[in-house]
């Protein structure tokens, strides 16, 4: 790697053995001429879309009042610092994911038309069909100029195969990105795959599997050109890489530790699950700081993730629900179990909120990553016991490079298209697109200003 004093090209990496580390947005990444007006180096919009399933208790999501300032709802508590970017949009709807003739199968149709607004194809087959996605959509062209045109994580595994859902393929439930109508794209749940897919590309498969067997981190494989780099760098950048290099010393720690504990739970004869911790509560929060690395370094400025498959049977014993959260979706209006499917959709967005909380003390250009970001949470699902599609649950976060203003509650009425959210948020992104799916347009300017 060469470095001057001038200029650092945006795409800065550390390399060795076995290790690729690309750097953050950095002052010295300004080309020369620029520097001399003391301008900061320009970002680069990013897009994250971050599904969950089974609906939402909706009396506990949707804010108060008619729309204006948004008021936080009780799921909602957990915004609270981040509440100035944050837009809530309800009344937009998904009425692809109805039956249309094709009988039940409301959780397939509801994760495979989310960021598509395209009725899937019943097929239990390898002949499935939905519709190109958003985020592959933006990928295409955001990701031109970084390693990975997009990222797609999840908390659960995508080895599920067969008939998922009267008569719909497995597929329209692990995952919900479509990078053609016919071409579902895997979502990876394992940190360490995901790691090493960020910054384990230097060097030759062997060794970087022997850096892994020697227990090295990243970081010293790359430390020869981490000493010359800081030789070059002034002193906010010198902190911002600091910075940059702690989180990932981190995140390598914490995977380390989820490995070490799986290997001690498990007798000698039963395959290691190399990096997926036992909690959830930690894989969930390591899959999220990976996705904010992944933006620090500009590694990628597209991701989706999926928070839990529909129809998923995961439990939460550390918030005090030990029962599956699909059944607790079936409430049918009992007390207790609306109870327990609220505290599941607050701490979900607990999980959001850090993660929120984490771009927003990154810094970014003349901002942060939040300011440069916009972030799509919810699902396609509202009230899961009627498995609706209508007013769905919605979270729309970030500054979208100066285009988002938040801290507002914008309510649809009448039949509006989910998508119309989709086409406007791809156009501030810089990639505009005349339809997606069953949109009708953008959302209306006069109500979304700023959006």
């Amino acid at each position: 790697m060469m470095i001057t004093r001038m200029s650092l090209p945006r795409r800065t990496f550390l390399r060795g053995i076995g290790a690729t580390l690309a750097l953050p947005l950095l002052d010295a990444m300004v080309p020369a001429a620029t520097a001399l007006a003391k301008t900061a180096a320009k970002p680069s919009p990013r897009l994250g879309f971050i599904y969950i399933p089974n609906g939402a208790n909706m009396a506990q999501w949707t804010p108060a009042g008619d729309g204006g300032a948004l008021e936080l709802s009780r799921t909602l508590t957990p915004l609270e610092k981040v509440r100035d970017q944050v837009v809530i949009p309800t009344g937009l709807d998904h009425r692809q994911a109805e039956a249309w003739g094709d009988g039940n199968g409301e959780h397939s149709r509801a994760s495979a038309v989310w960021l598509n607004g395209v009725h899937p194809k019943r097929t239990e087959g390898a002949d499935v069909r939905a519709g190109t996605t958003a985020d592959q959509i933006a990928a295409a062209a955001l990701g031109q100029e970084t390693p990975l045109p997009s990222l797609e994580l999840a908390l659960e595994n995508s080895f599920v195969v067969g008939n998922c859902d009267n008569g719909y393929s497995c597929v329209y439930t692990n995952t919900f990105a479509w990078r053609t109508p016919t071409t579902p794209l895997p979502m990876e749940h394992n940190p360490r795959v995901v790691f090493e897919r960020l910054f384990g590309e230097g060097g030759t498969e062997e060794q970087r599997v022997a850096r892994l067997r020697d227990d090295r981190s990243i970081l010293d494989a790359v430390r020869e050109d981490m000493a010359r780099l800081d030789r070059t760098l002034g002193k906010a950048d010198r902190a911002r890489v600091t910075q940059y290099l702690d989180a990932v010393r981190e995140i390598e720690r914490r995977i380390r530790r989820s490995e070490a504990q799986s290997d001690a739970a498990l007798p000698d004869v039963l395959e290691r699950p190399v990096g997926i911790p036992e909690s959830f509560d930690e894989h969930a929060r390591l899959m999220f700081d990976l996705q904010a690395l992944a933006f620090q370094a500009d590694i990628t400025r597209v991701f989706t993730f999926l928070i839990g498959r529909e129809q998923t049977a995961q439990s939460f014993p550390e918030i005090g629900v030990p029962d599956p959260h699909h059944a607790m979706s079936h409430h049918q209006m009992d007390a207790e179990r609306l109870e327990k499917y609220a505290m599941i959709n607050t701490y979900e967005v607990s999980l959001l909120a850090g993660f929120l909380e984490k771009l927003q003390a990154t810094p970014d250009g003349d901002g942060t990553l939040l300011d440069q970001s916009m972030i799509l949470y919810g699902g396609g699902i509202s009230d899961g016991d009627q498995h609706s599609h209508l007013d769905l649950p919605l979270i729309l976060a970030g500054g979208g490079a100066g285009k988002l203003r938040g801290g507002r509650h914008l309510k649809y009425e009448g039949e509006t298209p989910m998508t119309n959210l989709l086409v406007s948020m791809l156009d501030k992104a810089g990639v505009p697109v005349d339809e997606l799916g069953d949109s009708t347009g953008h959302l209306p300017m006069e109500t979304l200003s700023g959006v």
